[in-house]
This record gives C-alpha cells, structure tokens and sequence, in this order.
C-alpha cells in the first residue's frame, strides 16, 4: 500500500508568514516607520485607548491608524473625525492581520510618510497572536470587565506582547480585578512585557504608556530621546 503523504499546512502558511514578516520589518526600518500591532478582545477599549495615545505621540511624531475588521467603517471614521489619517481593511471573514496584509495597508496609507502606523487588529485574543504581521511593536490591551486570569486562558497572546495595558481602571471597584495578579500572570507568559494601568474614558494611565511607546520608537527610528 502507498504510504500516506501529509502536509502540515498551518505550518507551513505561519512558516512563510514568519519570513515575510521578517521581510516587512527589514522594509520599514530602511523607510523609517515603526509599526505597531494592537491586539485586545472585542470590547476593550482598543479604539479609544489609540485615540488617547495619538494624542500623545503627535506632539512628537506623524502618526496614522489602520483599521482591521471583517467588516464596517465606524472606528475609520472616528479617526478620521479626530483628525488622523487612517485606512479600513477589512479582511473578508479572517480574524487577523498577516504580514502581506500589512504590507499592503501600509502602501495605502503612504507608510513612508509617518513616522508611527498603529493597526488595530481584529478583535479577538486568539487568531491575531499566531500570525506575525511584521510590527516592530505588538500591544495587547485588556479591559478590567474581562478578568486577571486571561493570560492563563490565552497564553500565546501574552507571550507575544511587548507591552500590555489594562484598560478601564476605572471600573476597578465594580469588577473582581486583581491588578497584582494579573501582573504575576503576565510575568510568566513574558517577562519583560511592561504593565500600564489605563483609563482611557478618563486619560489615567495614557501619558505614562505613550511615553513608553515614544520611547521605543525613538529607539527604533534611531533618533536621539531628547528630541
């Protein structure tokens, strides 16, 4: 009997997608542009927190915003109603970005003319965190309403984030939220990921995480911290 061929095809499409990402990285550094992947359940908060962090981080960069949902315009719009320069891409029923995605949504929004493009991913905490979208930067952002225990029950989203933001502190009292805890969860699916508690219905938190983020894309961009 002829032995049974198999091939591994998720591994094989991630694989690729790996390279390329690598690929995509190597372009935006030549160019000068730092990308930054936002990553969060639906509900968050992802919209708003970008909006508080835009606000930010244009006093010292040009920023713009990519849109990622299966379908619909309304955060695009709210961009835009504030001011930024920003593309929807919707990805015809997938529920991530890869990295030739990417690739494409930065020629549309002219990526060689910002300094940042932040994407907003689709929302969900599982299927974004497997696919390299070729971000020099990956923020994941959970709400207080969804519980301290999600870096136990989705443990490869956290171990891909360079920073993490828990948002909607505000609500802390009404929730069952252990910040420490939390912390201590995060720790073990990646160590060297910072913590920033945020508000961003109220701003508390924002400046301290944005100021974090400039830094590391001055880091990234080669450009002195005092400027």
């Amino acid at each position: 009997m002829e032995e049974v061929r198999i091939i591994d095809l998720k591994e094989s499409i991630l694989a690729d997608n790996d390279a390329d990402a690598e690929k995509l990285r190597e372009e935006l550094a030549a160019e000068k542009t730092v990308y930054i992947n936002v990553m969060s359940s639906p509900g968050s908060g992802k919209t708003s927190t970008i909006l508080r962090l835009v606000e930010e981080l244009r006093l010292s960069f040009k920023v713009g915003v990519l849109e990622a949902d299966i379908d619909g315009d309304v955060d695009t719009r709210t961009m835009l109603d504030a001011g930024i320069p920003a593309v929807q891409l919707h990805t015809g029923g997938m529920c991530h970005l890869d990295a030739d995605m990417s690739r494409q949504a930065l020629a549309e929004i002219d990526s060689k003319d910002l300094d940042i493009v932040i994407l907003e991913n689709v929302g969900n905490l599982v299927c974004p965190a497997e696919f390299d979208t070729g971000a020099q930067i990956n923020l994941v952002i959970l709400s207080v309403p969804e519980g301290d225990d999600k870096p136990l029950k989705y443990p490869l989203m956290f171990s891909k984030a360079d920073v993490v933001a828990v948002n909607k502190i505000d609500a802390m009292e009404v929730f069952d939220f252990n910040a420490e805890t939390f912390r201590q969860h995060v720790a073990e699916r990646c160590p060297e990921a910072p913590v920033f508690m945020v508000s961003a219905a109220t701003g508390i938190g924002i400046h301290e995480l944005a100021g974090w983020i400039g830094e590391r894309a001055r880091e990234i961009l080669d450009l002195d911290s005092a400027n």
